[in-house]
């Protein structure tokens, strides 16, 4: 026996990898607590508040900050921070070269010249020159020119929430502009795309949802089209490869008739050229005609696995609901990171810099907090996504390990978390965190990549791209790996190691079948997507067509194919999932079960064909016989709807 431990599905469940859930938690605490100490330290209030380049807050009483005047003010009544040069935009350092002051109001026009700017101190009480200058002195200071806004003062309103004061205009961010946007040399072409999106948002907003109910109807009847898709996958590929192998050996016989006339070193070259593709392509082809002809019956237990995962659907509808949750979750746990990373930017102790305004910087270890917070984003959005994964795993394992389909839990999805949550916290972490181990250097060698771009060597570029692909390469097996790992969880309640080898052992035993499902399955599920996507583009173009309002209508369009290839690829890879974890259970059922009493299978009526036809092919082959032949008997309710 290749195994040396029994499977015994959903017989017990024990807590699994508890030190790695404990280490999580840790883990989670002390995000918490650069939370706590970035609030603590008044990052929350300089924030959301804002702050002048003294180091006041704006809107409440500060303390003395030593060897900076104008610090420690009372600016009770000033609530808004406004930049006397706003559009001075440091595109480097991504901030504003520009003296920031706290004011009382926002200029809600625009102030031509010192005296406008005296008269809305004088109407408004809101003194936008610096606090040395009385209003009276706007005008006959010498002063002023330094210390008054740049002017003309565009016209600005302040941000919600953020206190600061933002000119209406956003034309002085030309450079911003530039910058994100090199495609667009005309403002007029960016105001005419962004006013076909602004006109066209009903329909945007429709097609949208149209996408999304696409998704839910193809999720239910792929089971239904599955055989014919590939059918027309098998198709193309033979007609493509003869068709190009013909066309190949075509050319160098049409070239080898021309060449025998003209008596040149390119013709000879091209001849030669020509042969060698040629003679490639053939090989190729036959390669490929071989590996087809051996896999085929690989393919007809793809086309099973997808017609039991349509039912799967059908029993467990709470399941297409699975990327709505796991989305919202990573929504709110990335505003919580991105809220603390921006507390992070604006926390420390106060620091003179070199034109004599204060800084916020932090010194000693804690300047390496944000280290921490990039690790927590990585670990913790994986941990989420494995959560979902974990959960649909123990969703489907219970609806294939269930004989009585109609005795299955009121809510297996439920049953499932709360499984994840008992017992299973802790492998999902451990598995999450050799995920974020892979993705960490990968993301430093790009950034490295990035910031040598146009400097490093040839040999030195090669060599980064080289090993962002491995490590590439070797995130994406490992993430194939752990979610057959969290199924042999689901299954038997082993920890991570234990399960991940158990997962690797059926999976390298049943390796063809593993490479046609992942090739022809995922072929499948690609032309799924492009149905939608091309199903809502035409949807698309059709409505847009009757719009008259605007003239540029593919910035619409880019939108809603974007939406919906984005809406397509989250439904599709539940179902990719499903089928996943239907092949481990199917491969466990086949290896320890063969259908006499007492070994009854669970597998569905459409798996127990394709088991009963693989098991009449060998016999009329001469490999099977006794055992081989025995007639598969399914328990009672195994291939009931």
């Amino acid at each position: 026996k290749s195994s040396k431990r029994e499977w015994k599905p959903l017989e017990d469940h024990s807590c699994t990898d508890v030190p790695w859930l404990l280490l999580f938690i840790l883990f989670c605490v002390g995000m918490g607590f650069i939370c706590g100490f970035s609030i603590a330290t008044g990052a929350a209030a300089r924030l959301l508040s804002g702050y002048d380049s003294y180091g006041n807050i704006c809107g409440q009483k500060n303390v003395k900050v030593e060897g900076i005047i104008n610090s420690g003010l009372d600016l009770t009544h000033k609530k808004y921070v406004f930049f006397l040069d706003p559009c001075n935009i440091d595109l480097v350092q991504q901030r504003i070269k520009s003296l920031a002051l706290c004011v009382s109001a926002c200029p809600r026009k625009e102030l031509k010249t010192l005296a406008d700017i005296q008269k809305f101190a004088e109407t408004n009480g809101s003194t936008l020159c610096s606090y040395e200058l009385q209003p009276s002195e706007y005008t006959t200071d010498p002063r002023a020119t330094k210390l008054c806004p740049k002017y003309p003062v565009p016209e600005s309103a302040p941000i919600p929430f953020f206190h600061r004061c933002a000119p209406v205009n956003i034309s002085c961010y030309a450079k911003f502009a530039e910058a994100l946007i090199t495609f667009v040399s005309d403002s007029s072409v960016l105001h005419r795309l962004i006013s076909g999106v602004m006109t066209s948002k009903e329909i945007i907003m429709g097609l949208c949802l149209l996408s999304l109910v696409l998704s839910m109807i193809l999720m239910i009847i792929i089971r239904y089209i599955s055989r014919v898709l590939v059918w027309i996958l098998t198709i193309v590929v033979i007609l493509g490869s003869l068709g190009g192998t013909g066309v190949l050996w075509w050319l160098y016989a049409k070239e080898r008739m021309s060449a025998s006339a003209v008596e040149s070193q390119i013709a000879k070259d091209n001849l030669q050229a020509l042969l060698i593709y040629a003679i490639s392509a053939t090989v190729f082809t036959v390669i490929l005609l071989l590996i087809m002809l051996i896999m085929r019956k690989r393919v007809a237990l793809t086309i099973a696995l997808f017609h039991v995962a349509g039912k799967v659907f059908i029993h467990l509808p709470l399941l297409v609901f699975q990327p709505f949750w796991t989305f919202f979750v990573l929504i709110l746990f990335w505003t919580y990171w991105i809220t603390v990373l921006l507390f992070l930017g604006t926390t420390g102790s106060p620091v003179p810099n070199k034109e004599g305004f204060v800084e916020f910087q932090m010194v000693g270890p804690l300047k390496y907090l944000w280290w921490y917070h990039v690790v927590g984003l990585i670990w913790i959005s994986e941990f989420i996504l494995a959560c979902q994964q974990m959960t649909v795993a123990g969703a489907v394992v219970t609806y294939y390990f269930t004989r009585e389909k109609r005795n299955l839990p009121f809510a297996p999805i439920l049953a499932s978390v709360n499984r994840l949550v008992c017992y299973h916290l802790g492998t999902v972490a451990k598995g999450s965190f050799i995920i974020t181990l892979v993705k960490i250097p990968r993301m430093i060698l790009m950034y490295i990549h990035t910031q040598l771009k146009g400097k490093e060597n040839a040999c030195a570029r090669c060599m980064l791209k080289a090993c962002i692909c491995c490590l590439w390469c070797l995130e994406k097996c490992l993430t194939y790996l752990n979610q057959n790992a969290y199924t042999a969880t689901a299954i038997n309640s082993t920890n991570f190691c234990t399960s991940a080898k158990d997962a690797f052992i059926i999976l390298v035993e049943n390796a063809l079948r593993v490479a046609a499902i992942n090739t022809v399955g995922d072929f499948m599920l690609f032309l799924g997507k492009v149905l939608i996507v091309c199903s809502t583009g035409l949807a698309g173009i059709m409505l847009l067509n009757y719009q008259r309002d605007y003239t540029i209508w593919v910035l619409p369009l880019i939108i809603i194919c974007l939406f919906a290839f984005l809406v397509a690829h989250c439904f599709l890879s539940i179902y990719e999932m499903v089928v996943d974890v239907l092949f481990l259970c199917f491969a466990i059922d086949t290896k320890y079960n063969d259908g006499s009493p007492g070994r009854e299978f669970y597998m569905d009526k459409v798996l127990m064909e394709f088991v009963e036809n693989s098991r009449k092919s060998m016999k009329e082959a001469g490999r099977g016989g006794g055992a081989e032949g025995r007639e598969l008997k399914p328990m009672v309710g195994a291939d009931e709807e």
